[in-house]
């Protein structure tokens, strides 16, 4: 199982990639250098996905901070906290149901970073709060797997359909058949897909 831990292994794999896809060559050509785009693993990496779920970029940003400042990411202090507080933070109480059944799962995240990419998505989606796309998120960004794919991402789906010239966004089990052939480097050929989705929407004069 290789593991992302520079900018050396993105080049790896996007070199891997482009020899075999020529589309790929091209769309690297266009959006190198891609982003490293590695995170410290564990409790508050997590948390920090539930804060994002279904709000802007600028509303979880503001809701993370506020939970940062009171020191509100690690199990201990979720648990110790009332509802009624992390309520005022921003959380809704569903977020907070979340967040609260995570800390009070018993995770050995450091166990998780020597485990498969499937093995880490069925113990995380087995929390409540936590889904496939969360947990495959998770292993590309905090433990760094090379072969890690979010299919059901939309803005990925969105990328491959401009990438590949699709009749139509392809939705997550054609797009994980798709992404078959770029086995051992997924994780690589969703960055160049989430790169060449923003080249193309920035021609088009979409922020």
């Amino acid at each position: 199982m290789r593991i992302i831990e520079s900018d050396a292994c993105i080049d790896e794999g996007a070199d891997w990639l482009a020899r075999r896809e020529p589309r790929f060559a091209a769309a690297y050509a266009l959006s190198r250098p891609l982003p490293l785009r590695r995170f410290a693993d564990g409790y508050g990496r997590l948390l920090s996905s539930i804060v994002s779920q279904q709000v802007s970029v600028a509303s979880a940003a503001a809701i993370w901070g506020r939970l940062e400042a009171r020191g509100l990411t690690t199990p201990e202090a979720v648990l110790a906290t009332s509802d009624d507080d992390l309520r005022a933070v921003g959380l809704s109480r569903q977020k907070v149901r979340y967040a609260k059944a995570l800390a009070a799962e018993p995770i050995d995240y450091p166990a998780l970073r020597g485990l498969p990419t499937a093995e880490v998505v069925a113990r995380l989606t087995h929390v409540p709060g936590i889904g496939v796309w969360t947990a495959e998120i998770y292993a590309m960004f905090a433990l760094g797997h090379a072969d890690a794919f979010a299919a059901g991402d939309m803005a990925l789906q969105e990328g491959a359909r401009l990438l590949f010239d699709l009749p139509e966004r392809p939705k997550e089990k054609p797009l994980r058949a798709l992404a078959e052939p770029w086995s051992p480097w997924r994780a690589v050929a969703a960055r160049i897909l989430w790169a060449h989705y923003h080249v193309a929407k920035s021609r088009e004069g979409v922020r």
